[in-house]
């Protein structure tokens, strides 16, 4: 069977660099922490196509960020997100998503997931949010 690249891999049960902490703060990352840095001459940007936020645009500035409903690297006005619902981790050639034990869960191609790997256009949705994923290379 060939995988498609955008193809979803579902990895249960989470790994434990996916899965939310309750060590107190941000783990012990400082934000001078090389490994939050955007892979160099990568970009990589979030557009809510669907949803309360429609329309909403926002350029990812570090590698890995926490989206949901408050107190998230990226905050949704939607109700059916948690406060922290999925991580987006950007990467060389990809970004991964990773559900962070959300109440309503994450959906890659209308199934539910727990992790998939998403390309430049790549969409997916947290709540009754849409959201597409941009990702490209500095020329």
């Amino acid at each position: 069977m060939k995988l498609r690249p955008d193809a979803t891999i579902v990895m249960s049960p989470l790994p434990s660099f996916a899965r939310t902490g309750s060590e107190g703060g941000g783990g012990g990352l400082g934000l001078d922490d090389p490994s939050l840095a955007l892979p160099a001459g990568v970009t990589a940007s979030v557009s809510v196509i669907e949803g309360p936020d429609k329309g909403f645009v926002r350029k990812l500035e570090k590698a890995r960020v926490i989206l949901g409903r408050q107190g998230a690297d990226v905050s949704l006005n939607d109700p059916e997100v948690s406060r922290h619902h999925c991580m987006l981790e950007v990467k060389e050639s990809y970004i991964n998503l990773k559900d962070m034990d959300s109440t309503n869960g994450t959906f890659f191609e209308d199934e539910r997931v727990r992790a998939a790997m998403l390309q430049d256009g790549g969409e997916f949705r947290v709540g009754s949010s849409i959201i597409r994923v941009g990702f490209g290379r500095k020329q």
